[in-house]
């Protein structure tokens, strides 16, 4: 067979049959070898360039809940409006290079507050990304108790970066929570967002 004008074997050219394949073949091993190096060198880089979650499970001090959270979290409590209803928010949250992973629950005096709580909670969420497009779903969380999913994009407030959010709101004994993920859409992933929220258990 005679070699394709771009084959490493061409010049070679003159040598015995037996000299001009293994010269061939060294050809195509150095190629081949070139070629995986390359592609190692790639992987490398997205690894690289990938953030590192080491999941854990994490349980409320406050509030009885359970969840998984990619970093060691940290917890703090602060006063909020919502929608009306002023509440003590405690938080319990983890971060990923530009990914936040939390949990926030506050304690209602009145349960027939607790929708309204919700829907101020969820809107809240949707205008501080600049939420260009969301939907939502009702899901039952692992202990069983409903909670409404809502999976929106947006800008954020600097506009530059499009961002993901993945939230879940639910309400169980005389408390309101959030389980929220948020960051650039390139790093918050399906396959992370659910590792988050289906661990989301309520005691």
């Amino acid at each position: 067979m005679i070699p394709a004008p771009d084959s490493p074997c061409q010049t070679f050219d003159g040598h015995s049959p037996s000299s001009r394949l293994t010269a061939c073949l060294d050809a195509a091993i150095n190629q081949r070898l070139c070629q995986l190096i390359l592609l190692a060198g790639m992987a490398l880089m997205l690894l690289a360039c990938s953030p590192s979650f080491n999941w854990r499970e994490v349980r409320g001090t406050d509030a009885p809940y359970a969840v998984l959270l990619p970093a060691k979290p940290t917890s703090f409590a602060r006063p909020v409006d919502l929608g009306g209803i002023k509440v003590e928010m405690s938080m319990t949250a983890a971060e990923v290079d530009d990914t936040s992973f939390a949990i926030a629950s506050a304690k209602l005096e009145d349960p027939a507050q607790q929708q309204a709580a919700l829907a101020a909670m969820q809107t809240a969420m949707l205008r501080n990304i600049s939420s260009t497009q969301h939907t939502t779903k009702t899901v039952t969380l692992k202990s069983g108790v409903q909670a409404t999913e809502v999976v929106a994009v947006g800008a954020g407030r600097g506009g530059k970066t499009a961002l993901a959010l993945h939230a879940r709101f639910a309400a169980h004994g005389g408390r309101v929570y959030q389980a929220v993920a948020l960051g650039p859409r390139e790093q918050l992933g399906d396959e992370v967002a659910d590792t988050f929220l289906s661990s989301f258990a309520l005691h």
